[in-house]
């Protein structure tokens, strides 16, 4: 098994799954290498196994997990396995930089139009004729969505073999590949692990290099694109059309997940998912107009002013006996109370393997440092259980009551204001139910008519 994440080790994954359907009692690991490459991954999996009931031995370390301190050992020399790995891909980062300051680089993939032929970035004829027509297309004036439409319905795929996006449109356009250099180190990885990848906003640096390979698009005319895009940014943040309404950013799709935007037509405005917008076999949620979505919200204050007060305070009462249940011996402060123990006893046993001599200083510093922390963490944890949540809610749904008390008793308009203290967002779960999501965590649904565009 390879790799420093287990999310990327489909065996490993595999493996997971059988024990958790009791199919495996027992695993024999060469070494904690073979098993984990970080700490973290290491032990959260084998506490998963030890709660399933599934024992860890590992041959080369002598390490059976059945024992209660082989974790902290198994900790340790994970840390060891951990700082390993992390050197090798300190070595590759290094390896690439020097590349990238030479010039030498060559990119494991390639953007859409070009491919690699023995190892070299070569133009695909076919692709980059589509590559041409994008920019045109774009100095024409038609909009990325437009572009994206376009593409779609010609039956173009992109490199991943999906339908097109207006986000792929703009990435093309920007890309400085399509004049024939190479702009590197665009994002960077972490160096701890489990690795993570970032966008490089000056963390790191750059290497701009000209003429690494054939151009598709002049200059003149990426120059031309590129001042176009920027106008065109400047005047939609200018529009009056586009101020922020209080929908935007809360309307989901309840299909994809897709956050709705809105778009006129014809005089009106609709909520639609760009999924479906750029294909609909991809999502079946049709466009819905601002003023069905309105009326839903109307018809929701109404029930909520004159039929839900009740409900909520007792829902309230509901959450303050919760709360009073929690101030016993809930099975959370058990498992915290269980954990303050273990981590306890872990601390006990790395100072028993010091006195003997048995752990690196640098590790025996580090893993009580940890330690420490953790315990504190749990501690906290532990004093705030009781007022988290609960209270949380409960506040939340005093404030609901107290401003359906206070509003008004049919809303014949809508109230921006009144809409934000209530809802937190609004799932369309399809084309005639939608659900608003209130600020205390109520979910409740209605019905919405369509208006057909």
């Amino acid at each position: 098994m390879t790799g420093t994440s287990v999310a990327k080790r489909d065996d490993f994954q595999r493996m997971m799954a059988d024990c958790r359907r009791g199919l495996i009692d027992q695993i024999l690991v060469k070494s904690i290498s073979r098993f984990a490459r970080n700490t973290k991954d290491c032990l959260q999996n084998i506490r998963e196994l030890k709660e399933l009931g599934v024992n860890v031995r590992f041959e080369h370390e002598g390490i059976d997990t059945v024992n209660v301190s082989s974790e902290l050992i198994t900790a340790i020399y994970a840390a060891f396995a951990q700082k390993e790995s992390e050197s090798i891909s300190g070595n590759m980062r290094w390896s690439y930089q020097r590349r990238m300051e030479s010039g030498t680089f060559l990119p494991p993939s390639t953007p859409y139009g070009y491919r690699i032929v023995n190892k070299k970035i070569e133009i695909d004829p076919e692709r980059a004729v589509i590559i041409c027509k994008v920019f045109q297309w774009y100095l024409d004036g038609i909009s990325k969505e437009q572009i994206a439409h376009k593409l779609n319905k010609a039956g173009v795929l992109s490199n991943q073999n999906k339908a097109w996006r207006a986000g792929g449109i703009h990435y093309i356009l920007t890309n400085e590949r399509y004049i024939g250099d190479s702009l590197w180190q665009k994002t960077y990885t972490t160096e701890t692990i489990p690795t993570v990848r970032h966008r490089n906003t000056g963390a790191r640096e750059q290497y701009y290099v000209e003429g690494t390979h054939p151009p598709i698009i002049s200059k003149e005319v990426f120059i031309k694109v590129q001042t176009l895009i920027q106008i065109r940014k400047e005047n939609y943040g200018k529009s009056p059309s586009e101020t922020i309404h209080p929908f935007s950013r809360k309307v989901i799709c309840g299909c994809c997940g897709t956050v709705l935007r809105r778009k006129p037509q014809r005089g009106k405005y609709y909520w639609c998912c760009m999924r479906h917008d750029a294909n609909r076999e991809e999502c079946p949620l049709m466009p819905i107009s601002e003023t069905n979505l309105y009326e839903s919200f109307y018809r929701l204050y109404y029930k909520l002013k004159h039929q839900s007060i009740p409900i909520l305070e007792q829902m309230l009462i509901n959450l303050q006996m919760i709360r009073n249940r929690k101030m016993l011996w809930s099975p959370d402060i058990v498992a915290l109370n269980k954990r303050i123990s273990d981590l306890s006893s872990q601390n006990q046993t790395l100072a028993f393997l010091k006195q003997q001599g048995l752990v690196d200083p640098d590790i025996f510093i580090s893993k009580t440092n940890e330690l420490t922390k953790q315990l504190r963490q749990a501690k906290l944890e532990k004093e705030k259980l009781v007022d988290a949540e609960s209270d949380m809610t409960a506040l939340q749904t005093r404030d609901l009551i107290d401003l359906l008390e206070g509003g008004p008793e049919i809303l014949d308009s809508f109230d921006t204001e009144l809409f934000g203290e209530l809802v937190e967002k609004i799932i369309i779960e399809s084309n005639d139910s939608v659900r608003f999501c209130l600020k205390n965590g109520l979910e409740l649904r209605e019905s919405i008519e369509r208006t057909v565009r």
